[in-house]
């Protein structure tokens, strides 16, 4: 129950803060006990299970009026929202490509929140913890300490940070003044036919329309072909655009190529180009022992974008843009109001973050990364993604030892594509394993996506979990099989 404060002669004046502490500690002490629960055991419940009905009315209700105890406020939650997650820190989620959490990362955001301060700048520790994660990242990535970085939400907003800054820098003109419509030439981008979707994003907001960015043709391994990216820019600039920006990609959603960096780097300080890395997915490779080697170059780009929630595990959400030329970021994103003036003394006397970024209120993200990492260190963070990829190389074997499955292509990284072949093709073949798919995931054995290479469809497993085990490999593998047998015979040949 909200406390009241009376005072004679006036309305009583309320606050959020409950009449009963002793109450709220108890009910406190109950939540991280479930918690701690909740994750010592999520091995033992399904991976995901779909919502009935009465759960789903649940999320239909109108607004609540008038309060409710706490107490009971919680066991709707744990009834609903608990009992029903995307299943994403569970050891058999390999859908899609995210992180896998952490306890005390999820310790640091109710820490955080608790502390409530805002991120948007000023002189306080939560904004010196800020910046010292984003030098840390700086670190695991071979960046210099001069270099420039914001912590965002995640991988898209990191990308539109570091091409945003491409953009103003490579323009020509003041475009914050003027506008993208008084660039002389039309700047042209450049990625892999491979390229994050994002990034299409990226140039619709920043003016340039999709048409803005190339996409190259891939070789056999699906990364971006250099000499084709070489012809593009020179038939760009012949044709009167602009080539302003490579994005090279260390680590594709659909495989986890990732495309030869050094070369990149190279070609982009040849042909003055800024050199942006969509690392969301492998930049975090830098600080593997066994696997650093794949994302060599990356410490050369202009501008990097990585994501803490994915193999730093850290709860969603946070990603970091990291850009070389730190003056350049801050240009392109400064504006200081007069209620946002620095002061030589006091609160307004520290570093305004929010220079660096699109958001002037910024929730304090750095926490979580902050007590993980303190907890565990970079090295064993780097021992979990070594772990990681060495278990897609373990799959792989799996599947090519099945007479019944059929591999992609050998992982690069940790990302398995395959499927179940009876001997079918095409839409039929996609439909089977459409439905061995669905059927994994509604029995609560593993959670899978599927994808395209090379004009196919596949099953995708994706593991970038910090729980994934040995016998959980061999367990996809059995029940694929036997899934796929069951809905083989469940449907004549004929019948696909």
């Amino acid at each position: 129950m909200d406390a009241v404060q009376e005072t004679p002669g006036m309305v009583a004046e309320e606050t959020l803060d409950p009449q009963d502490w002793a109450d709220v500690q108890a009910l406190s002490h109950r939540v991280i006990d479930d918690a701690v629960d909740y994750l010592r055991d999520v091995r033992d419940r399904p991976v995901w299970r779909e919502m009935p009905a009465d759960v789903r009315d649940v999320f239909a209700a109108p607004l609540p009026p008038s309060p409710s105890p706490l107490a009971t406020v919680y066991g709707e939650v744990s009834r609903t929202v608990m009992s029903y997650p995307m299943g994403n820190i569970h050891p058999r989620f390999w859908s899609w490509y995210m992180g896998s959490s952490n306890f005390t990362g999820a310790l640091g955001d109710f820490l955080a929140a608790i502390q409530g301060s805002n991120l948007g700048g000023g002189n306080h520790a939560a904004g010196l913890m800020d910046s010292q994660v984003v030098n840390w990242c700086k670190q695991m990535l071979g960046f210099p300490a001069s270099a420039g970085g914001t912590l965002v939400s995640g991988g898209s907003m990191a990308n539109i940070i570091g091409l945003t800054v491409a953009r103003n820098v490579k323009a020509g003109i003041d475009v914050r003044e003027h506008g993208v419509a008084a660039i002389d030439k039309p700047l042209r981008f450049y990625g892999s036919d491979q390229i994050h979707s994002c990034h299409r994003k990226a140039m619709e907001a920043l003016g340039l329309g999709n048409r803005a960015l190339r996409r190259v043709p891939t070789d056999a391994g699906l990364r971006i072909d250099i000499a084709a990216l070489r012809a593009a820019i020179v038939e760009d600039r012949a044709a009167g655009f602009k080539p302003a920006c490579v994005i090279g990609t260390a680590g594709t959603v659909n495989t986890g190529a990732i495309d030869d960096l050094r070369a990149l780097a190279r070609l982009a300080h040849e042909e003055d180009l800024w050199f942006h890395v969509d690392g969301c997915i492998g930049a975090l490779i830098a600080i593997a022992p066994d696997n650093a080697h794949r994302v060599a170059g990356i410490e050369w780009a202009d501008s990097v974008a990585l994501d803490p929630h994915k193999w730093l595990h850290a709860p969603f959400e946070v990603g970091c843009a990291l850009v070389r030329d730190a003056a350049a970021h801050r240009r392109t994103f400064a504006v200081t109001p007069e209620y946002l003036e620095s002061t030589p003394r006091g609160l307004a006397s520290g570093e305004w973050l929010n220079d660096y970024g699109l958001q002037t209120t910024r929730g304090f993200r750095a926490l979580k990364v902050w007590m993980a990492l303190k907890e565990h260190g970079s090295e064993k963070f780097g021992r979990l993604i070594d772990q990681n990829i060495a278990q897609a190389g373990t799959l792989a074997g799996l599947i090519e030892a099945a007479p019944e499955l059929e591999l992609a292509a050998p992982p690069t990284i940790n990302i398995v594509c395959f499927r179940y072949q009876p001997g079918l093709a095409g839409e039929a073949l996609k439909a089977l394993n459409t439905e061995i798919m669905l059927r994994l995931q509604e029995q609560g054995i593993a959670a899978l996506s599927d994808t395209t290479v090379h004009g196919q469809h596949w099953l995708r497993v994706a593991i970038t979990n910090h729980r994934t085990r040995r016998e959980d490999l061999d367990l996809l593998v059995r029940e694929t099989v036997r899934l796929g047998r069951q809905i083989a015979a469940q449907r004549p040949a004929s019948s696909w």
